[in-house]
């Protein structure tokens, strides 16, 4: 109404703030683009992460699911001298069965040993062939990714293997049947069940049997320890 000498008014709602608007279409969609995008992305870090841990995981996991395995654990720095030492005076090619790190066939290539490692786990052949190199005798250190039971030893005078109990008796037959007479094997951690060692040095878990083939064939000397 109008007031005396006045004007006519209304009153209003005062609004504090800035005035807001109910969301567009267009972005409400980019709002649940973004969130999408978010949401591949998490998804794919997550997927990738697994992709690789199973990539490490599983060379180092197959061999506990086969029926004779030969598992990976690293070899101490006595058994490393007691090996060397069985090696003493002798010369030609080297074979570590097992390879694992490369530790054995790099310490004996730096003995003037011509040595090969057959290995099955692929981390762990790349790791050995990086630490040839970076000791200066990838030149005399060659490591492959290989089944030891689908390799031929026939052509190495000196055979090591840090067996399990499991494959011993079979790994035992297989190289009577391959090695020539003057070869040596050494076996580390357990001994070979039939064959009596010609040498034995260290104790428990260190201890390392030497074979000469000549002599389980019965056509050289007699053991000693």
């Amino acid at each position: 109404m109008a007031g005396r000498g006045g004007t006519a008014t209304s009153e209003m709602p005062q609004q504090e703030g800035p005035l807001r608007f109910p969301p567009t279409s267009l972005e409400v969609e980019g709002h649940n683009l973004k969130r999408s995008n978010w949401g591949i992305l998490c998804t794919g870090i997550v997927g990738g992460a697994l992709v690789a841990v199973y990539a490490i995981a599983t060379p180092f996991i197959t061999p506990a699911l086969r029926k004779v395995c030969l598992p990976f654990v690293p070899a101490t720095s006595k058994q490393i001298e007691n090996v060397v030492r069985m090696l003493g005076h002798r010369r030609g090619s080297l074979v570590d069965i097992g390879s694992g790190d490369g530790r054995i066939v790099i310490a004996a290539a730096k003995q003037g040993f011509t040595a090969v490692g057959y290995e099955l786990n692929p981390w762990l052949v790349w790791y050995s062939r990086y630490r040839a190199w970076q000791e200066g005798v990838h030149g005399a250190a060659k490591f492959y990714i290989s089944d030891l039971w689908k390799v031929t030893f026939s052509q190495y005078s000196n055979v090591v293997i840090f067996g399990v109990p499991q494959m011993m008796l079979q790994l035992e037959k297989k190289l009577e049947l391959e090695l020539e007479d003057d070869a040596r094997v050494i076996a580390c951690r357990f001994p070979f069940p039939h064959w009596t060692p010609d040498h034995i040095t260290g104790e428990g878990t260190d201890t390392v049997w030497a074979y000469d083939v000549s002599t389980f064939r019965g056509r050289g000397k007699s053991p000693e320890n």
